[in-house]
């Protein structure tokens, strides 16, 4: 930061500046003289004036941070960009077509759900029509004496199956008193 631009580029003879820029009055050329270029110059003079700015001394921070950046803004200083921000209207727009999705879905899923509830319903309505009707269909023969049962094979004692029989029993036995007396 020495010399803020007041020293002159060393040259081929040294930084002494004797021959850095030549001196176009005493030089004789038979052509035009070339222009300097301006853009260097603007860079320059800019850069002058951002070290001018940035140039302030600052003292050491008491937190001994000393690479931390002092120019921060607090949130509600910056300047915040127009599109980056949606009206009320366009919030409360998206908003109500939000609700109306989530309302289908609902309704998508609760109906699912009732059609699910309706084909288990049905499903075991079917299971238990079908048993009473296998039931109402099987023929019957109902063993008085069990020592049938005891010389009955194997093969045929897995055909066996228990049954209510009291409804049979009191038809049956009616008749037989019936017959009896």
């Amino acid at each position: 930061m020495a010399g803020c631009g007041t020293a002159a580029a060393p040259g081929p003879e040294g930084p002494s500046g004797a021959g850095s820029a030549p001196d176009l009055s005493q030089t004789s050329t038979s052509g035009p003289v070339p222009e300097v270029p301006r853009a260097p110059a603007r860079r320059k003079a800019a850069k002058k004036r951002k070290e001018a700015v940035v140039a302030i001394p600052r003292g050491r921070p008491k937190s001994g941070r000393v690479w931390k950046d002092p120019g921060r803004k607090r949130f509600s200083l910056i300047v915040q960009d127009k599109p980056l921000h949606t009206s009320w209207e366009q919030k409360l727009k998206a908003r109500q077509e939000k609700k109306l999705v989530q309302d289908l879905a609902r309704q998508l899923q609760e109906a699912k759900q009732r059609e699910r509830e309706e084909k288990k319903r049905r499903r075991e309505e079917n299971l238990r029509r079908r048993l009473e009707n296998e039931r109402k269909a099987e023929i019957v023969q109902v063993i008085r004496n069990p020592a049938k049962l005891k010389r009955a094979k194997k093969k045929q004692l897995r055909r066996v199956e228990k049954r209510d029989t009291l409804g049979m029993l009191q038809k049956a036995p009616v008749r037989c008193k019936a017959a009896a007396e």
